[in-house]
């Protein structure tokens, strides 16, 4: 099995993190594939790619953390030798899941591992959709952007490496 997180990680913070590590405990998982997608189809970023991947890299050092240069996930998988490919997404993410390109091949490809979280419902779970439990962690890359840019304090909301970076290169300072 291959747990892979992907994501835009502009930048990544203490949510995506407390989801992998959930994820590898449910899953009996010692490591893990942390995907950036270099120009993600669905959403614009803020930081070059390059800058995002070194970021994911002090976020996830304990997993193996690569650029994706395709922006759509059934392209990423197509392109991939993955053993059991389990794609870790939250149970928001589920939601918008059928908006994916080719949803039905990517379920065709991997599982999806959802974080079940308050207020979503993931009891269509099969055999392909498998829940697990996660504490909620209620932090998102906006809201951390538009702290920094406000001048006001991330601790506690990215890794403490992620900060210092972040602080170093003078990102999200509007």
């Amino acid at each position: 099995m291959t747990l892979v997180l992907g994501g835009t990680f502009d930048p990544p913070h203490n949510g995506h993190v407390l989801l992998l590590e959930a994820a590898k405990r449910a899953f009996d998982a010692d490591r893990a594939l942390v995907l950036v997608v270099a120009e993600p189809g669905h959403r614009q970023v803020r930081s070059p790619a390059d800058v995002r991947l070194a970021l994911a890299r002090l976020a996830f050092p304990d997993d193996t953390v690569e650029l994706d240069e395709h922006p759509r996930t059934i392209d990423m998988l197509r392109s991939r030798q993955l053993d059991d490919p389990v794609l870790v997404i939250g149970s928001d993410e589920l939601l918008a899941f059928p908006t994916w390109k080719e949803p039905d091949a990517v379920l065709g490809l991997a599982r999806l591992a959802v974080a079940a979280r308050p207020g979503y419902d993931v009891s269509e779970a099969n055999d392909r959709v498998i829940p697990f439990e996660m504490t909620p962690s209620p932090v998102s890359s906006t809201e951390i952007r538009r702290r920094i840019a406000a001048g006001e304090p991330v601790s506690g909301l990215v890794p403490a490496a992620v900060a210092a970076e972040i602080e170093r290169l003078g990102l999200y300072r509007d």
